[in-house]
This record gives structure tokens, C-alpha cells and sequence, in this order.
């Protein structure tokens, strides 16, 4: 305990662009690792970079398999043997479900890595949370995020949101934007308080850096609204009326807007365009629609009447935007809601934080070789709901 307080006081000292070489030198003095490092998930959530050596990127490591890559989708450690009684250990770096990468520490093996295993795997926890802390002061961590270079447009749109999973007792989510590296209007949103979880699906009218501004506007707009205490039909409204005075019509933008009720499942919903949403119970996917209201922004002064349904434990709801339902095949067939409920059985036994790239998977075989018309959204909640 005394080398775990060590290295929590030491990662809680570092400069920000200094995590590493802090947790390294721990590492090495107090559990005889003989190398440390971390690895971060690339935008696209194909490959877990090192963040040493930047600017100049080392060899990347695949997310999906591999051992690093098995930490990273399993979200366990994983003790992999290398040689002359050494044993690599890959532990998760992840933030309350936001997946972050792997910290990988090769120390001796036997007793020494069992008994150190959960100390281990706290301080990557700890070095999660000061990831999360320091990527406000140096851009170190988020240069290691990308294997190319983003568009303009997909850096304003990943700046913008949450994270890309989120986990609690009562729910897990998990989203993903493609082409992550050349997004533009497409964008999801949550917030979570002891008693509400608040979901937000949005798709800005346009391409470039104008729908992704538009998306910006908006989506602060709902989040000052939120911020503000209203409920979720006067959210949409304010936005509503600060997308038309900017605009004037000429642009706007189709949201999803859900509030949960993280005790009794209850749910209001303000439907306003194109997001759709799919619902898995009990081995059967259906898709739940609700009353058509007008996007944000189409017309001054536009009411909103909130919806209700109810979610069960064990729901999974799947919500995707019209870049996923609306693909078409080489052949001109579209992806429609028969091949979208083919591949939410497909994935039913993977995590939330899991299913959304598996999705976007199946809908790059269905496009083809084609190059994407329009960006992707898909978001996964598992509701679990609050247990008595």
C-alpha cells in the first residue's frame, strides 16, 4: 500500500505532459519494472498508440487483438509471459467506463507479478483520471489519439464531446463517430446527475466546417438550456431559438433528446428529426419511434411537447443517424432497419462500449469500397436500472 500512495502522490505532482516518465520511474524503484508504457486509442478505435517518442508516432499496436489489445476490449489485465522469467503485465486505463488505452509494464514474473497485479491495476486507474485532468494544459495525449490527421471539422466535433463510453450502476454507454478522422456534423452528448441521465443524438444539416459550426452552436445551446435547470422541451426550444437567429431557417439541425429516470426507467423524449432508435428485449430487436417535431432551427419560435415511454432492465437501445440507415450497397440497396436489427443480435453479447464500432463494422462491409456520403453516428446504452 505504502508503493501505491508513492505512486499516486507521484502522478498527482507531475507536470501534465510528464505522467509517464512519473509513473515509469515509480514503477521501476518501487516494483522492479524493467519497462513502462502507455498506450492510447486512436480516434477510430482500430489501434492503441505509445505515447513515447512523440511527435514522431511509434508502431502503433492493434485495439482488438493482440495482448495490449486484449486488455484494452476485455477490460481485464492481461499477463502475458516474454522471457528470462519476465512477464509483461497490459492493465486498462479507463476513466468511470471511458476506455482510454493500456498501460503495459514488464516486471518479474511469479509472485512478485501476482502480488503486485492489483496494485498494478489501480495506479493505471489513477493514471486515467490524470490523463483525463491533464489534457486541459498539454495537448500530449490527444496527439497520441491519432494515427492521421483529423479534418478541421472532426476536431471541432471531437473537442465537443463527452467521451466515447460511460458507465455506472444503472447504465453503460457507448458511442462512435465515423469517418473519425473526417466527421462533420454528426454528434452525441450525455450528462448524469443522482437522479437523471440526459442523452442528446444530433445531426447537423450540411457538411464541413458549416455543420459542424452549426452542430457547436446547438449543442452548447442545449447544454446552457440543461446547465440552467429547464426541462428537456424547453432545452429544445432555446436551441431551437438560437439555431433560427443565427440562421434564419436557411440551416438546422435534427436531434434525439432523452431524459431517463435512473430509478423507475421512465423516460421523456423529444423526437426533432432524423436520429433513430432501436431497441433489443429479450432477443428481439424493434425499432421505437416517436411523434416527428421539426429539427432545431427550421422555424422561429418552434414548441416542443415531450414523450414518455419506459425502459426495462436489461433493454438495449441502439441509436444510429440517417449515415447509417440510409448507406446504400454498391447494388443501391439500402441498410434499413433489417440489416441494422441483423447486426445488434450480431453483438448482442458484447459491452456497450463494444457494439458501436461492431456496428459501423458491418456498415462499412455493406458500403463497400464506396467513400463515405454522408458521417456515421452509433450510440449503445445497456439500462440496467437502479436495483432496490
Amino acid at each position: 500500500m505504502k508503493r501505491f500512495v508513492t505512486a499516486e502522490r507521484a502522478l498527482r505532482a507531475a507536470a501534465p505532459d510528464k505522467l509517464l516518465e512519473a509513473v515509469r520511474g515509480v514503477l521501476i524503484e518501487h516494483y522492479a519494472a524493467e519497462s513502462v508504457e502507455l498506450f492510447m486509442a486512436d480516434y477510430g478505435l482500430t489501434v492503441l498508440q505509445p505515447v513515447s517518442g512523440l511527435p514522431q508516432i511509434q508502431e502503433s499496436v492493434p485495439a482488438h487483438y493482440g495482448p495490449v489489445g486484449r486488455a484494452f476490449g476485455a477490460q481485464e489485465a492481461f499477463v502475458e509471459g516474454v522471457s528470462d522469467g519476465l512477464v509483461c503485465v497490459h492493465l486498462p486505463v479507463t476513466v468511470r467506463g471511458d476506455r482510454l488505452g493500456v498501460l503495459s509494464v514488464t516486471l518479474p514474473g511469479g509472485d512478485h507479478a501476482r502480488d503486485s497485479l492489483q496494485e498494478l491495476t489501480e495506479i493505471a486507474e489513477v493514471l486515467g483520471h490524470e490523463v483525463v485532468v491533464a489534457e486541459r494544459d498539454t495537448d500530449l495525449y490527444l496527439q497520441a489519439r491519432r494515427k492521421d490527421r483529423l479534418t478541421l471539422a472532426a476536431e471541432m466535433q471531437w473537442q465537443l464531446l463527452p467521451g466515447r463510453s460511460c458507465a455506472r450502476p444503472e447504465f453503460e454507454l457507448g458511442a462512435q463517430l465515423e469517418p473519425a478522422y473526417a466527421i462533420f456534423g454528426d454528434n452525441f452528448d450525455w450528462s448524469s446527475t443522482a437522479d437523471r441521465l440526459m442523452l442528446y443524438l444530433s445531426n447537423g444539416m450540411g457538411e464541413g466546417i458549416e455543420a459542424s459550426l452549426l452542430t457547436n452552436l446547438a449543442v452548447n445551446a442545449l447544454r446552457n438550456a440543461r446547465r440552467a435547470g429547464l426541462p428537456l422541451a424547453d432545452q429544445a426550444a432555446l436551441a431551437d431559438q438560437a439555431v433560427y437567429a443565427h440562421y434564419r431557417g436557411r440551416r438546422y439541425l435534427s436531434v434525439l433528446m432523452f431524459e431517463f429516470d435512473l430509478a423507475g426507467g421512465r423516460v421523456q423524449v423529444v423526437d426533432a428529426g432524423s436520429p433513430q432508435m432501436l431497441r433489443l428485449r429479450n432477443g428481439k430487436v424493434e425499432r421505437v419511434t416517436f411523434e416527428a417535431q421539426l429539427p432545431l432551427g427550421m422555424f422561429e419560435e418552434t414548441d416542443y411537447v415531450p414523450q414518455e415511454f419506459e425502459v426495462e432492465p436489461g433493454d438495449r437501445l441502439v441509436f444510429v443517424s440517417d449515415g447509417v440507415y440510409a448507406v446504400a450497397s454498391p447494388g443501391g440497396e439500402t441498410y434499413g432497419d433489417a440489416a441494422l436489427a441483423r447486426a445488434i443480435l450480431s453483438t448482442r453479447l458484447l459491452p456497450a462500449a463494444e457494439v458501436p464500432r461492431a456496428v459501423l463494422r458491418e456498415l462499412t462491409g455493406h458500403r463497400g469500397d464506396a467513400v463515405p456520403s454522408d458521417d456515421a453516428l452509433v450510440v449503445c446504452l445497456d439500462w440496467r436500472g437502479r436495483q432496490p
